[in-house]
């Protein structure tokens, strides 16, 4: 007589048929939510001691500082400002100090559920992302900021002294970050839609032409009015769309599924 009871016990790294039970899928789930958690609030612990959340903030604050009329500071309209917004700052560190254990949760998570031929494509992308969203921040932060509050100080009427908010500074910061951020995800982006099939790299070829204007155009949007800032987004655009390309053309041959052999003997 055969045992009715399922066997939950087979080897749940590939999508065979077999699915573990909903409710561990669950408490696995709250498991890596925990870990997550638990690496952010310690990468936030160790910030708030070193540098300190003010000092991160006066980190963040560096290239506008520089570009001000000397005496010139930053002001807080608001009374709760001068604690909240570092404390925002420290936790936005925080979290991309710890991204890479936020992502290696997800990945963990997700990994008995793909096939061989996804993992080798999952993880590249989930590594190169993170790489690439991370160099579109430090390229806004080191080489765009600059330019950017040179060319506003230049243009302000003398008899305006510049006195930033430091809500409106990070409102700013931020916005900069995800544009620079997003931007910079633009391989990315590419070799997900060749993967799924939804375009081919022959019609991203063809379609570059578009996608130059289209990069100045948003560039035109999420930056300040200068010339500088729009050529600073604009460009790596157009020279990250090439990389798309060719990437696309590497995944996409390296991350096929395995032909079944139909000649092989029942």
């Amino acid at each position: 007589m055969t045992d009715p009871t399922p066997d939950h016990g087979t080897d749940p790294s590939r999508p065979d048929g077999s699915e573990q039970p909903f409710v561990s899928h669950l408490v696995e789930l709250r498991d890596r939510l925990i870990r997550a958690v638990i690496a952010i609030g310690v990468a936030f612990i160790a910030l708030a001691i070193y540098p300190s959340p003010s000092g991160l903030y006066d980190l963040l604050a560096m290239p506008l500082i520089e570009h001000l009329p000397k005496g010139a500071t930053l002001i807080a309209t608001n009374p709760i400002s001068p604690f909240m917004v570092p404390v925002k700052v420290t936790m936005l560190a925080a979290f991309m100090l710890a991204l890479p254990v936020v992502l290696y949760q997800v990945w963990a998570f997700v990994a008995p559920g793909l096939y061989a031929h996804e993992k080798r494509l999952v993880m590249p992308l989930i590594i190169s992302s993170t790489v690439l969203f991370f160099t579109g921040v430090a390229f806004c932060y080191f080489f765009v900021f600059g330019k950017v509050f040179t060319f506003i100080q230049n243009f302000a009427p003398k008899s305006i002294t510049a006195a930033p908010d430091i809500e409106a500074y990070l409102s700013f910061v931020l916005n900069m970050f995800m544009a620079f951020g997003a931007a910079f995800e633009v391989p990315v982006v590419l070799v997900i839609l060749v993967r799924m099939g939804m375009v081919t790299v022959e019609k991203l070829r063809d379609f570059r032409s578009y996608f130059i204007v289209i990069a100045f155009v948003v560039a035109a949007v999420v930056t300040p009015p200068d010339v500088v800032s729009q050529l600073a987004l604009a460009i790596p655009m157009c020279l990250l769309y090439e990389v798309g390309i060719w990437a696309a053309q590497l995944f996409v041959k390296h991350t096929q599924a395995p032909q079944e052999d139909s000649t092989a003997a029942p």
